[in-house]
C-alpha cells in the first residue's frame, strides 16, 4: 500500500506523541547489576520496571569469563574479606572509596553463595565445594568460576530469577535521557525509544537506577559489545551527577588479533590463570623482565604496558602482538577448564590452542571511571538517581583486579534496589516538566530533519580512531591536546548527524543519538587524563612517568553553566584499623 514519503514502516518520522509508563523503580540496563537490582527492589515491594537497550540476556556481562572474586578460602584457607580489600585497594593504586572496598569485600561471598542459591552451576573442588582459580594480582585463589563461561551463567541465573518473579522488562528500548524534578532536583524518570515501533516512550519513576555498563566502543580496539557506548555516563552527566576518575579505562593484556573482524575480542585472563604462558618473538618469556614475581599474574595494567612495550621495541609477532599458550596443559585439561577460548579460536581464527599459540595484544576492556556514588546506597550527586556496575566509579580505583567486576555487579546492584525501593516508598510520584520532555522529543527527532548532514556510523569510526590514537595505553600531553582538538572539530561536525529511512530498527537514528553521549564521555576521559600528571594504574603518562603522593586525588568532573569543569578531591583515608590490613606488593 502507498504511503507518503514521511512515514515509512507505518510510523510518521515526525510524529511527537509518546506512550507513558509508570513505576516506582526503573532499573535501566539488564546485565548483572541491573538484573540483580531490580531483583532486590521487587522484593522489597516497589514496582519495578527494567529497560534495556539489547535483548534480554544479551548482556556485556557475558564477557566476564574468568570468574567471580569473593573470599570464600574453598582452595585457599588463608584468604578473607581483609586480605581482598587490601588487594583490591592496593592494585587500584589507593584511588579506591575505602567504604565501598569493605562492603565489596566482606559482602561479596555472601553474594556468591546466593548466586549458588539461586541456582548457579560452579565448578566444583573434590570436597563438592565452589572451585576457585588464581587470578593476577590476588593474594589467593579466589575467582569462583564456571569454565570460562561465568558471566554468561551470572546472566541467566538472574534472568531466570527474574522471570520467575515476574518483574516487568522492556528490551530493545535505547533511553536518551534522565529527568529531573524542577521542584526538588530528584530524579523523576527517563525518555527512550522503542527500536522494534519507533514509538517515543516517556518513563516516570520515584527512582531511576542506571546499570548502563561502561563506553569501550568509544575505542578502536575493544572487547566490549556494540552497546558499550557511554549512554548511561552521558545521561547522567547531562542530569547533573557528578563523574570521577573518568581518565581510568582498563586495557585488558589479551585480546585476539585477527582476523580482523574480531581483533580485540577477549582471550580471558583465566587463560594465564591455568598456567598459560607469554612470550614474545624471540621466545622469551618476557614477564621475568617487567614483574619476575608475579610473572603472567602480575596486575593487568603492568601486564598490558608489558605486552605494549614489547610490541613497541621491535619483538612483537608476525600479527603485531605477542604469543600466549597454553598447550602445554593437555587437551583435556583445555577443553574443561577453557572451553569457550578453545571454540572461539577454533570457530574465529581456526586455532587449536591444544595445539597452537595463540596471538594476543591489548585491548580496551574496562572503564574504572564512571558516575561517582555513595558507597552505602550507590546513588549519585543526583537525589534519588543510582548508578552501579561498570557505569558507577569508586570501587576500582586505577585499575581493577580480574574477577572483581562480577562480585561488584552483584554487591552494588543489590544496594542500590535496596536503597531505591526503600526511598521510593517514602515519596509520591514526580512530575516532569511538559516543556522538558518536548525539548527532549524535538532532540531525539532532529536527525530527521537534518539536510546533508554527517554519517552517524562514520562519526563513531572516527571517535573510535581518535582515542584510539590519541588516549592509548602510554598518553602523553601532545597526543592528548591533539585529541582534544579533533574531538573538538568531530562535535561540530555531529551538530548535523542525519538518520535515513523509518523509525522501526533504524541504526542510523540510535547511533546519531549515541554519538552524543560518547563525545561526552571522551572529552571527559581527554580532559582528565590531561589534568593528572603522573603515572598511576591504568594512566600512563610518559611525560610524567613516576607516580606523584600530591596526585592521590580522585578527579570529579561535572557540568556547570554549559561547561564541563574539574576539581581534585583528596582521596579520603581509611581508619587505622582498616589502613593497617593494607599489604603493600613486596
Amino acid at each position: 500500500m502507498w504511503a507518503p514519503r514521511h512515514i515509512k514502516d507505518g510510523v510518521d518520522i515526525s510524529d511527537r506523541s509518546y506512550d507513558e509508563k509508570v513505576c516506582d523503580v526503573l532499573v535501566l540496563g539488564a546485565g548483572g547489576a541491573g538484573l540483580r537490582a531490580a531483583i532486590e527492589s521487587h522484593d522489597r515491594g516497589a514496582k519495578t520496571l527494567v529497560v534495556c537497550k539489547s535483548l534480554l540476556g544479551k548482556a556485556h556481562t557475558v564477557m566476564a569469563e574468568g570468574g567471580i572474586a569473593a573470599a570464600l578460602g574453598n582452595v585457599d584457607p588463608k584468604d578473607s574479606w581483609e586480605v581482598h580489600f587490601s588487594d583490591t585497594i592496593v592494585e587500584g593504586q589507593h584511588l579506591s572509596n575505602w567504604r565501598m572496598a569493605e562492603i565489596f569485600a566482606k559482602e561479596a561471598i555472601e553474594r556468591v553463595y546466593e548466586l549458588e542459591r539461586y541456582g548457579a552451576v560452579f565448578d566444583r573442588t573434590p570436597e563438592g565445594k565452589i572451585s576457585q582459580r588464581a587470578f593476577g594480582a590476588h593474594t589467593y585463589r579466589r575467582l569462583c568460576n564456571i569454565g570460562d563461561r561465568t558471566g554468561l551463567e551470572l546472566i541467566r541465573t538472574l534472568q531466570d530469577q527474574l522471570i520467575a518473579r515476574g518483574v516487568p522488562f522492556m528490551d530493545e528500548v535505547m533511553t536518551t535521557c534522565v529527568f529531573r524534578e524542577s521542584k526538588t532536583g530528584r530524579a523523576a524518570g527517563a525518555f527512550g525509544i522503542d527500536i522494534k515501533t519507533g514509538r517515543l516512550l516517556l518513563f516516570r519513576a520515584k527512582a531511576v537506577i542506571l546499570a548502563t555498563g561502561g563506553s569501550g566502543r568509544v575505542y578502536q580496539v575493544t572487547s566490549n559489545s556494540y552497546e558499550s557506548t557511554g549512554d548511561g555516563i552521558g545521561m547522567a552527566y547531562r542530569a547533573g551527577a557528578e563523574l570521577m576518575d573518568m581518565e581510568m579505562i582498563q586495557f585488558h593484556p589479551t585480546g585476539m588479533i585477527y582476523p580482523p573482524g574480531v581483533r580485540g575480542m577477549l582471550v580471558t585472563e583465566a587463560v594465564r590463570g591455568e598456567g598459560g604462558i607469554l612470550t614474545n618473538s624471540n621466545g622469551e618469556r618476557f614477564m621475568s623482565k617487567y614483574d619476575p614475581k608475579r610473572m603472567e599474574l602480575s596486575a593487568r595494567d603492568v601486564v598490558a604496558r608489558s605486552i605494549y612495550a614489547e610490541i613497541m621495541a621491535g619483538r612483537g609477532s608476525k600479527g603485531g602482538g605477542v604469543y600466549l599458550d597454553i598447550s602445554h596443559r593437555g587437551a583435556d585439561y583445555i577443553k574443561k577448564k577453557l572451553p569457550s577460548m578453545y571454540d572461539q579460536f577454533l570457530a574465529f581464527a581456526d586455532i587449536d590452542i591444544t595445539k597452537d599459540k595463540m596471538e594476543v595484544a591489548p585491548t580496551v576492556h574496562y572503564q574504572m571511571g564512571g558516575v561517582r556514588v555513595d558507597p552505602e546506597t550507590a546513588e549519585t550527586s543526583v537525589k534519588m538517581l543510582f548508578a552501579a556496575g561498570e557505569v558507577a566509579s569508586g570501587l576500582h580505583g586505577a585499575n581493577r583486579l580480574g574477577g572483581n567486576s562480577l562480585s561488584d555487579i552483584l554487591v552494588f546492584g543489590k544496594r542500590a534496589g535496596a536503597a531505591a525501593a526503600e526511598r521510593a516508598a517514602a515519596i509520591d510520584l514526580p512530575s516532569v516538566d511538559g516543556g522538558e520532555i518536548e525539548d527532549e522529543i524535538s532532540r531525539v527527532l532532529s536527525p530527521f530533519s537534518s539536510v546533508g548532514g554527517a554519517n552517524p556510523f562514520h562519526m563513531k569510526e572516527e571517535i573510535a580512531s581518535n582515542m584510539w590514537m590519541h588516549v592509548g595505553i602510554v598518553r602523553k600531553a601532545e597526543d592528548l591536546e591533539a585529541g582534544l582538538a579533533e574531538l573538538e572539530r568531530l562535535r561540530e561536525e555531529a551538530k548535523g548527524l542525519k538518520a535515513v529511512g523509518g523509525r522501526a530498527y533504524n541504526q542510523s537514528w540510535t547511533d546519531s543519538l549515541q554519538v552524543l553521549d560518547m563525545l561526552t564521555v571522551c572529552e571527559a576521559m581527554i580532559r582528565s587524563a590531561l589534568e593528572r600528571k603522573e603515572s598511576r594504574g591504568a594512566h600512563t603518562r610518559s611525560d610524567f612517568p613516576a607516580k606523584d603522593p600530591k596526585w592521590l586525588v580522585n578527579i570529579i568532573t561535572v557540568q556547570e553553566n554549559g561547561k564541563m569543569v574539574r576539581r581534585m578531591v583528596p582521596v579520603p583515608a581509611p581508619p587505622p584499623e582498616l589502613q593497617n590490613l593494607i599489604k603493600e606488593d613486596d
